[in-house]
């Protein structure tokens, strides 16, 4: 009876260990003993958005005024996370385009602070395709036509599968962080938050080693934070500049 016990036991656990992934876009895992919170999503599949302000031009601020927003249009807000640096009125630092419409232009050249560090990064949205380039390649990418959505921030943690030659393995620089890769294929898109503070070599690493995305950035710091309505995580704080969405009917 103590055996059988046992046996069923394990085999739920199996199980469980099965279908966990299955559970929803967002699982906690940890990696190199830190932990973490990952979101992926397919990128043909998910329809994922960037936001700023609402129709009276006022910035979002915090997910449950964004969640209400989207809700009023008939959609449901299943995950968001801060997106950007931005300034003390939330406009953000670097290129912000939303719905074709640029609030701010492209920052090329070197400056103070994470952002300025390059090279820095886009994470871009376009016609169901989701993409993160450095600043000089996403420049030449688009070119002709904006994307639909593009935040600019920095620094880039993976670069063509190769980390920021700025990173530091040793940094004392300890922080909350989160950021944005894709796939090689373009087919996932992975948000990543850690639930500890990390420095960037450590984060970069989770991106590249662990996700195994060939361009990675970093998306913020201080300021980061994530909302899981299924993990009954909404976090709260400062007011925000850009969001990054997912929306479902």
């Amino acid at each position: 009876m103590r055996l059988s016990t046992r046996l069923i036991a394990l085999c739920s656990a199996a199980l469980w260990a099965c279908s966990g992934p299955e559970e929803g876009p967002c699982q906690s895992r940890t990696f190199e003993n830190l932990p973490y919170l990952v979101c992926s999503f397919d990128t043909s599949r998910e329809d994922v958005r960037l936001f700023l302000r609402d129709e009276a031009g006022v910035p979002f601020g915090q997910f449950d005024r964004l969640a209400n927003h989207v809700a009023s249009q008939g959609g449901n807000l299943v995950f968001a996370m801060n997106a950007g640096m931005y300034h003390e009125d939330r406009r953000p630092v670097g290129l912000y385009i939303e719905e074709g419409q640029a609030e701010m232009g492209l920052v090329r050249s070197a400056g103070p602070g994470n952002f300025g560090m390059l090279p820095n990064g886009v994470f871009w949205i376009e016609g169901g395709e989701v993409g993160v380039s450095e600043t000089l390649a996403f420049d030449q990418r688009f070119k002709a036509a904006p994307p639909r959505f593009a935040t600019q921030s920095g620094p880039m943690l993976v670069i063509d599968g190769a980390l920021h030659p700025a990173l530091n393995p040793d940094g004392t620089s300890l922080r909350r962080r989160n950021g944005v890769g894709v796939s090689e294929d373009g087919r996932q898109v992975y948000f990543a938050i850690s639930d500890v503070p990390v420095n960037f070599h450590s984060f970069a690493r989770l991106f590249r080693d662990d996700l195994g995305t060939p361009n990675a950035l970093y998306l913020d710091g201080a300021v980061s934070k994530v909302y899981v309505p299924a993990l009954e995580r909404s976090e709260t704080g400062l007011d925000m500049g850009p969001i990054v969405g997912v929306v479902r009917e």
